[in-house]
């Protein structure tokens, strides 16, 4: 019987996507439009934190939307504008498909797809997901989002319910909250360096970091290596 390939997952909105030039560009449309006078990377840098503390503080899981909406408001009230929570989410959601994945990405992920299981642990619901520009460039069956786990990240449950599902696994993880939920979790990780993206100096470091994805196959398979 030949042995199944070795499961690695990537973040989805740090890893794979530039989401802070996707989304300014989704915000940048807005901030035209009412003619407020901000760009669409300051309202992105006010609402990417607190997005991120919004999912972290959940009481109970609810869609994407909610804590990026409570997010937008924060982000509105930060800046002095006054703008409909709602709309702010649509601008990001609405752009959604026009992120960039980072340039390393296409090829380094299907170079990596010949020697692994590539799959996602993202906090993202499936919808959005699907709308991403890496749909097509990990496996579905190895595709676990907030949504379906009913919980956001750094939450352990996502990551253990990975490693419930396919067995061992490494993630390959850039954010802070990342790096420190799946280590938290025991489980392997990789850091992908990406621009804008700084680990808690006060957090713990993955044994492994990296520039691009090209450089994973030989990170993995030192990690494969007894000892």
């Amino acid at each position: 019987m030949t042995a199944r390939r070795p499961v690695v997952t990537f973040d989805l909105f740090s890893a794979l996507i530039d989401s802070r030039t996707g989304g300014s560009a989704g915000f940048e449309t807005l901030a035209r439009a009412h003619g407020w006078p901000v760009s669409g990377q300051q309202l992105y840098d006010a609402w990417d934190p607190r997005n991120k503390a919004a999912q972290r503080d959940c009481p109970a899981w609810e869609p994407w939307r909610g804590p990026a909406g409570r997010a937008v408001a924060a982000a509105y009230a930060s800046l002095g504008i006054e703008g409909v929570a709602a709309e702010g989410v649509e601008a990001l959601t609405g752009s959604m498909p026009d992120w960039p994945l980072w340039p390393d990405v296409p090829a380094g992920l299907r170079d990596l797809a010949t020697e692994r299981r590539v799959g996602l642990l993202s906090n993202v619901d499936d919808d959005l997901f699907a709308r991403t520009a890496a749909v097509d460039l990990v496996d579905h069956d190895l595709t676990l989002t907030s949504e379906r786990l009913q919980v956001y990240k750094p939450h352990p449950g996502i990551y253990r319910g990975a490693v419930d599902g396919w067995g061992p696994l490494v993630h390959v993880a850039t954010s802070a909250r990342d790096v420190r939920g799946a280590l938290d979790a025991g489980i392997p990780v990789v850091r992908l360096r990406r621009p804008g993206h700084e680990l808690d100096p006060n957090g713990p470091r993955p044994s492994h970091e990296i520039t691009s994805t090209s450089e994973l196959p030989e990170v993995l398979a030192s990690l494969d290596r007894p000892g």
